[in-house]
């Protein structure tokens, strides 16, 4: 499978704390991925990283085969929307057009200016007179006039109404289709990757929980709901992601491949938000159960 990034042993240091450590991920091209994960993750560090805004403390990063933000061609390759969806107040909407036909020499012209009309943006509002979604659109269309192979997009959403959310989403789906490039989508939001992404990577403590495309994880992964029973009693075959007991009923969240047979088990599919859940509990009762080892 073809990346459009790598990373391998991956990290970023502040002074003495690290914001991403020894992180392995390969990002593969031609889908649109969401990259979930606790605060905390190393996310905005990892996309930044890649979009070369940060250089990093150890470790290597390629995107689309080369450094990131080495050198004028790969500096065009790479588009990127932070989460505050930077635009200057200042400026209006058509000076912002004329700023990205300076600075990016793929700049499409025509995408942008019809972009702008699609979106009823008066080309003379400055920016600072726009609503956050307004913004957030705007900043979208910097990102895809500069027509990269790839485009990050660091929580654009988050600050947004339903609303606003699902008109950005509808808009970015759309330029995916139309122009064919490559998405990483952070988001805190799993409902909104769920509509628009087709392979999730889960980060937690800056490494790779899970990775793969979304039908594959919701098609392998259940909830197990039954009659109490120890994870050692469960088949070879079924990994166990998560586990809640009672005294008489356990609840798995399992990976497996293989039907599930066993009567004994209400088995049920997950959604999206399910699954990412699951991966950061058993990340959380991991930690509890080291820490109350090293109090023993």
């Amino acid at each position: 499978m073809t990346s459009v990034l790598q990373a391998q042993g991956l990290g970023k240091k502040y002074g003495r704390r690290w914001a991403l450590r020894d992180c392995t991920l390969g990002i593969p091209a031609g889908h649109v991925v969401g990259l979930v994960g606790p605060n905390g993750a190393g996310k905005t560090t990892l996309l930044k990283l890649a979009s070369g805004q940060l250089e990093p403390t150890t470790g290597e990063i390629t995107v689309l085969g080369g450094r990131p933000a080495r050198g004028p061609a790969q500096l065009a390759k790479v588009g990127f929307v932070a989460q505050d969806t930077p635009v200057y107040s200042a400026l209006s909407v058509a000076e912002h057009l004329r700023l990205g036909a300076r600075l990016n020499p793929g700049w499409d012209v025509v995408v942008a200016r019809e972009r702008i009309a699609r979106l009823g943006l008066d080309p003379a509002h400055r920016a600072g007179k726009l609503s956050g979604g307004q913004r957030a659109q705007l900043a979208l269309t910097l990102g895809l006039a500069k027509r990269p192979e790839l485009l990050i997009l660091d929580e654009p959403v988050a600050s947004l109404d339903p609303l606003a959310r699902r008109e950005f989403l509808q808009g970015l789906m759309e330029a995916t289709v139309e122009h064919e490039f490559s998405v990483v989508l952070s988001s805190h939001l799993v409902s909104d990757l769920e509509r628009v992404c087709d392979y999730l990577i889960v980060l937690i403590d800056s490494r790779v929980q899970v990775a793969g495309q979304t039908d594959e994880l919701l098609a392998t992964h259940h909830r197990l709901t039954g009659p109490r029973r120890e994870p050692n009693r469960l088949p070879a075959d079924q990994h166990v992601v998560s586990a809640r007991h009672t005294d008489r009923q356990s609840t798995y969240v399992v990976r497996t491949d293989a039907p599930i047979h066993d009567p004994a088990w209400t088995v049920s599919q997950l959604s999206l938000e399910d699954l990412v859940l699951a991966y950061m509990e058993k990340h959380t009762a991991e930690n509890r159960r080291v820490a109350l080892e090293v109090q023993r």
